[in-house]
């Protein structure tokens, strides 16, 4: 069926897309800034991006990223039509990765979901807001009318960012979040 086929205005707007993303940008206090998508040979330095961020942090991932088998995994399989993971490097090292979802068929097929996640010490230069602004860009040269992002109470920043680019509070889930077992 028609709805189980790839969206192949997604595909072609992509391509587009990675053309229109500024390859490098300097924040405001100087710092140079690198910006691609992830690519196979990134393993070493996604880990170490992962195993350098904070460990509250950490469990709001769904998958165990400080895992080498895991990263692994995502370096290998890239699929840039169902997720475009992108990299912000300073020295050759990730400081920072946003990514787009988008299902490629069924009924929320023109809905993308933006994730983010930042060093502590590059917050606060407008890193995470340039990543997040071009996987926005990409998302409407693709045709996907709806894009979410899932933000926890506490991160105010996140909450901020979002809403300065057009996205919306949808909906609040009390208790969504837990950090005990």
């Amino acid at each position: 069926p028609a709805s189980r086929a790839p969206n192949q205005n997604f595909k072609m707007s992509f391509e587009r897309a990675l053309k229109e993303i500024e390859p490098t940008f300097t924040t405001d206090d100087g710092i140079e800034v690198q910006i691609r998508p992830l690519e196979a040979g990134d393993e070493k330095t996604l880990l170490g991006f992962f195993k350098n961020l904070p460990e509250p942090e950490v469990m709001f991932f769904k998958r165990r990223v400080r895992d080498p088998e895991v990263i692994k995994q995502w370096c290998e399989n890239i699929d840039l039509y169902a997720r475009l993971p992108l990299l912000a490097l300073h020295e050759g090292k990730v400081i920072a990765v946003a990514s787009l979802l988008q299902n490629n068929g069924g009924w929320k097929r023109h809905i993308g979901r933006i994730s983010q996640s930042i060093l502590p010490k590059y917050r606060q230069k407008g890193i995470a807001g340039k990543l997040v602004q071009e996987l926005v860009d990409v998302a409407r040269m693709a045709g996907l009318q709806k894009v979410e992002a899932a933000v926890i109470d506490k991160q105010d920043g996140g909450q901020k960012r979002f809403a300065l680019l057009g996205i919306t509070h949808l909906m609040r889930l009390a208790e969504d979040v837990q950090d005990t077992p």
